[in-house]
């Protein structure tokens, strides 16, 4: 094995042992109560902002997505397309419209978006979840898999990312991929 595959896969190791160390972190965070800034529960903001009615062109919904889906009103379910919360950079908490109009199709759209913060962070490969994480100060952050492969990601890229302002969050919305530059020796063989 070359010198430079083999600091590759330190490379790789490192990333998942700061990814593993972030995590029992968080968990003893947790345990202690000092983890920082709060969780929202979505379903009790869903119900306190959202809304539900019935007109000539379908049902209208407003609810907040929780970084994978849209919380309706009633605490009901709703699956956001994954390409349309990447395009839109869809956040945590971010309040949207969906109209099933007669036919049954589903129609989004992002009406009340929350504040944002924007942090850089490094595209780790979680071995236990099978899907990319960002690692970004002392916060693990889910991905949707649809923006990492919009924007070519690897493991080991930087990545900017979109988190709520105001609260903790779980998930996060990718921005752009910061290539890791490929160094010119990266192919060449040595031998020791």
């Amino acid at each position: 094995m070359s010198q430079v595959k083999k600091i590759k896969e330190l490379e790789s190791l490192i990333y998942s042992l700061e990814l593993e160390l972030k995590k029992t972190k968080l968990i003893m965070g947790e345990l202690t109560g000092s983890s920082g800034k709060q969780a929202v529960d979505y379903s009790l903001k869903a119900a306190d902002v959202g809304k539900e009615d019935e007109n000539e062109a379908g049902v209208v919904v407003e609810g907040i997505f929780n970084g994978q889906i849209m919380i309706g009103p009633d605490g009901k379910q709703y699956s956001v397309p994954a390409n349309y919360a990447s395009k839109s950079k869809l956040v945590e908490g971010d309040i949207l419209k969906l109209t099933i109009d007669r036919s049954g199709a589903f129609v989004y759209k992002q009406i009340s978006p929350v504040e944002r913060s924007r942090l850089v962070g490094r595209l780790v490969k979680d071995k236990n979840l099978g899907e990319f994480v960002v690692l970004a100060g002392d916060k693990i952050y889910r991905v949707l898999m649809a923006s990492v492969t919009y924007f070519k990601g690897e493991e080991g890229d930087e990545i900017v990312i979109l988190v709520p302002k105001d609260h903790d969050s779980t998930w996060s919305a990718v921005e752009n991929v910061i290539k890791n530059k490929k160094n010119k020796f990266d192919d060449i063989e040595i031998d020791f």
